[in-house]
């Protein structure tokens, strides 16, 4: 399989593709620059600044969007205004350095984002869960880099990337929550680093290589099912979109990559596998 590219280098590093029919299509994130990007049926890139960090991002049950920022969280309102919460921690101490990541909703409508450290030092960052309620907890910590995360179709079992372990885990998740922590899959041999991952409308996991010029596909046991090749390296992200949910789009990133005239662009291939739609925030 190989991807097909559908626009230009419109961003330095981009993550967190979400295809949702109320946003009439794609948005993604051009992360450190703080923007959000969005595709139109015409294949037209629209940008937004919000400024700063720009991490994550996932619809509201309400309208508009939830959205992972440098130090927690932030909801943008039906008509645009955007709100950001309190930060989950300052400049100082244990919160020297750390950014938010990846993040993603579970079925119960609680969206979670992942932190990390810019040095990328071991164990500094965290997995949050931002509750409807406004209620943050945090899920797992010691965490280097957290990354992909999304769930199985019936809920019950959660994927999650750790891309410094070159390791994807899957947990236990019947009521939403991450237990009997496990490998699902190891890239230590191939010294791979996965990134951004989402799971198709068959259990299948698709997982970003953000050092392999890849996104593969997994069995829910684990085995290896197919390689979709992409002619950049920094492969960062994927989801599904489309009327039909059968295409999937791939993010790349030109962070501390050599200029190919390619990474940052945004990707493209029709698959025949259908996804699951995208989850709500329902706070």
């Amino acid at each position: 399989m190989r991807a097909e590219q559908i626009t230009g280098q419109v961003a330095y590093h981009a993550e967190g593709p979400v295809w949702w029919p109320g946003w009439g299509g794609l948005r993604w994130v051009d992360m450190l620059a703080g923007t959000v990007l969005h595709l139109d049926e015409e294949g037209r890139v629209h940008r937004r600044e919000l400024g700063g960090v720009v991490a994550a991002l996932r619809p509201r049950k309400v309208g508009g969007a939830v959205f992972g920022v440098e130090r927690g969280f932030a909801l943008e309102d039906p008509n645009g205004h955007v709100r950001r919460l309190p930060a989950l921690w300052d400049d100082e101490g244990d919160g020297r350095g750390l950014r938010m990541n990846e993040g993603a909703c579970d079925p119960q409508g609680r969206f979670l984002c992942g932190s990390m450290a810019y040095d990328k030092r071991p164990g500094a960052g965290a997995l949050y869960r931002l509750d409807p309620d406004g209620g943050v907890e945090t899920v797992l910590d010691r965490v280097t880099i957290s990354n992909g995360l999304d769930w199985s179709p019936d809920g019950s079992h959660a994927y999650h990337n750790d891309t410094e372990t070159m390791q994807v885990a899957v947990f236990d998740s019947p009521d939403g929550g991450l237990s009997e922590r496990r490998v699902f899959v190891d890239l230590s041999d191939e010294k791979l680093r996965p990134d951004g991952l989402t799971v198709d409308a068959e259990g299948h996991v698709w997982i970003a290589l953000s050092n392999g010029g890849q996104v593969r596909r997994y069995t829910p046991e684990g085995r290896l099912d197919g390689v979709l090749e992409l002619p950049t390296p920094k492969v960062t992200a994927c989801t599904f979109g489309g009327p039909d949910l059968d295409r999937l789009y791939i993010t790349t990133s030109r962070e501390n990559q050599p200029d190919d005239g390619i990474a940052g662009a945004l990707f493209r291939a029709d698959i025949g596998v259908r996804g699951q739609p995208a989850r709500c925030f329902a706070g």
